[in-house]
């Protein structure tokens, strides 16, 4: 229910392949090399950027991710439910 929710109002880029339910990253790669194969064959320059967000959630302060979705116009249960979410999170490792 909470992801329906916010996918509304923080839609996922179709090419998005982490964080979702969905095969890997085959189609992604199959439309690089398809991209990469054109840019040779028509003597075109190609940039290709990668990024990686990994630790992003470490790295930025919560309360940037909340009004974020203030400003989205998450409605404000939805809101401290993902406030909830993020208090007094732990891991441990045995």
């Amino acid at each position: 229910i909470a992801t329906a929710r916010l996918s509304k109002a923080c839609p996922i880029n179709p090419r998005q392949r982490g964080f979702i339910c969905a095969s890997g990253c085959a189609e992604n790669l199959k439309l690089l090399q398809l991209v990469v194969k054109t840019a040779k064959r028509e003597h075109t320059h190609l940039g290709v950027v990668f990024v990686d967000i990994a630790k992003a959630f470490d790295t930025i302060c919560h309360e940037h991710v909340f009004e974020g979705l203030v400003q989205r116009g998450v409605g404000p249960h939805m809101i401290e439910l993902v406030r909830e979410m993020y208090q007094d999170v732990r891991t441990y490792i045995s």
